[in-house]
């Protein structure tokens, strides 16, 4: 037996290449070589994936700064918060519940002013007013009997839930108001039910409205003096960024379909659908900008409002840009002809077209009425007079009538069909960029925007001018006299 145990401990597998010509011999691996090699392919996969991690983590905070900046923010509220839990006479002032605090920075606390202090407010304001409402159920369910009182507690609990429920679904309290309404059906059911047990309900219900004051101050405080980021300058700028990104759009696809030019430009054919999917952005920071206090240029009642209305018509243009650059890549090609008869009123009404929209951009950016928008607006106007002018001669291209020896310069109707598409697109969205205009004079006279300053501009020519040259009446009367 012992020969034929230390021949079996000589086995090797082996392995048949697929020809069958050679062999290759595989040792037998042991138990702990197989584990060391398992553990240490797992530590190696951890170790890549940590650092995969680590990398986009920093490409993230690399890319916004901001949003680091924010994390160093929440972390030096809950410090100071902290504090009214680890020195004895703050916590002496609050008690035991100063850990609300803590629990209000953390539901509270968001990356910009506006939506911090409309969670603030809104927790503040709905915490005092159902504690207030909860110590007067209280106050009359202790005084109609043992008997009565969960039947009084029960039914207001109810009522007022159901009362702050419904009011979620009002559109105008709902963007005011929605999480002071959720705040509300939380604290008044937690007092009022507590209150049953609790014997101090007075006490208990004032710390937790001091600790919860105390949270919301402080994250006010932090958010707005610790690098702010404004939602109303937020929506300033990406409504400002969107009009340039619409002109770009109009622009790059007019000129791509023309001058058949693809590569770089075609990044920005694609900009008007970064203005299709802001709407709920816009939303979202006019909602949180009109309970942000003035900074900047913004006074406390900018019209926020207005820019959700630019906001509809740059979108409005954006949808026929859209429709534009689906009409641009379909497979039906139009005749050289055809697009050679219509591309310079074409692309003269893109240019003027796109030059007003970057007018008004400027106008928002600079928050001054521009002197050459109407001026712009005229030209734009007589380029789509001229396109409509070359529409209307494409029938000197399209004699039906011609004899049987012409027919083979007729145009298809197939041939036609995409670019007289294509300049119909175009003057409509000359009509839509008027919309455009004609919101931001709206937002200009609201917010009072500064005139534009030809005085200095006038002056400085006064200089130039020869005090002779200034009064040409003079010179006349002069040479009469002669």
């Amino acid at each position: 037996m012992a020969p034929e145990k230390k021949a079996l401990e000589g086995v090797e597998w082996r392995i048949r290449v697929a020809d069958g010509s050679t062999e290759v011999p595989v040792p037998d691996m042991g138990l702990a070589r197989k584990v060391w090699l398992r553990t240490k392919g797992l530590i190696s996969c951890l170790g890549s994936n940590v650092w995969m991690f680590l990398k986009k983590a920093w490409d993230i905070g690399a890319n916004d700064p901001r949003k680091v900046i924010h994390c160093f923010k929440v972390g030096l509220a809950l410090t100071l918060v902290s504090l009214f839990y680890f020195m004895r006479p703050l916590y002496d002032g609050v008690g035991g519940n100063a850990m609300w605090a803590l629990m209000t920075v953390v539901l509270v606390f968001e990356p910009n002013v506006g939506a911090t202090i409309y969670k603030c407010l809104n927790r503040m304001f709905a915490t005092f007013l159902a504690g207030f409402l909860a110590l007067g159920v209280h106050w009359i369910a202790s005084r109609s009997g043992d008997r009565f009182e969960p039947f009084v507690v029960g039914a207001s609990v109810f009522l007022l839930a159901s009362m702050a429920t419904f009011t979620r679904f009002i559109p105008s309290i709902k963007s005011l108001f929605d999480y002071g309404a959720m705040v509300f059906i939380l604290t008044f059911s937690f007092v009022a039910v507590s209150g049953y047990r609790v014997d101090k309900l007075f006490d208990f219900a004032h710390q937790r409205i001091s600790t919860i004051f105390i949270g919301t101050s402080l994250c006010i405080l932090v958010i707005i003096l610790v690098c702010p980021i404004w939602c109303g300058q937020e929506l300033h700028g990406l409504t400002v960024r969107n009009m340039d990104k619409l002109a770009d759009s109009l622009d790059g696809c007019v000129t791509k379909y023309f001058t058949n030019t693809n590569g770089e430009d075609d990044k920005k054919t694609q900009g008007y659908k970064c203005v299709l999917s802001s709407k709920a952005s816009e939303d979202s920071m006019a909602n949180f900008a009109r309970w942000e206090p003035s900074h900047g240029r913004f006074n406390f009642r900018h019209p926020w409002k207005q820019y959700l209305k630019i906001g509809a018509s740059m979108r409005s243009c954006a949808y026929c840009i859209e429709a534009l650059n689906s009409c641009i890549n379909k497979e039906n090609k139009a005749a050289d002809s055809i697009k050679k008869h219509l591309s310079t009123s074409c692309l003269k009404v893109s240019s003027s077209t796109s030059s007003v929209i970057r007018e008004v951009a400027e106008t928002v950016k600079k928050m001054n009425k521009s002197p050459t928008v109407f001026m712009l607006i005229g030209e734009m106007n007589g380029a789509v007079e001229e396109l409509r002018n070359d529409l209307k001669s494409l029938s000197q291209l399209l004699d039906l009538s011609t004899s049987a020896e012409n027919k083979e310069h007729e145009t298809p109707l197939m041939e036609i069909i995409p670019v007289v598409t294509l300049a119909s697109i175009l003057i409509e969205i000359a009509v839509r960029t008027e919309a455009i205009v004609s919101s931001v004079e709206e937002l200009a006279k609201l917010a009072e925007f500064a005139a534009h300053d030809g005085k200095s501009k006038r002056s400085e020519m006064k200089d130039k001018i020869v005090p002779d040259e200034e009064k040409p009446e003079g010179k006349l009367e002069a040479l009469q006299r002669v």
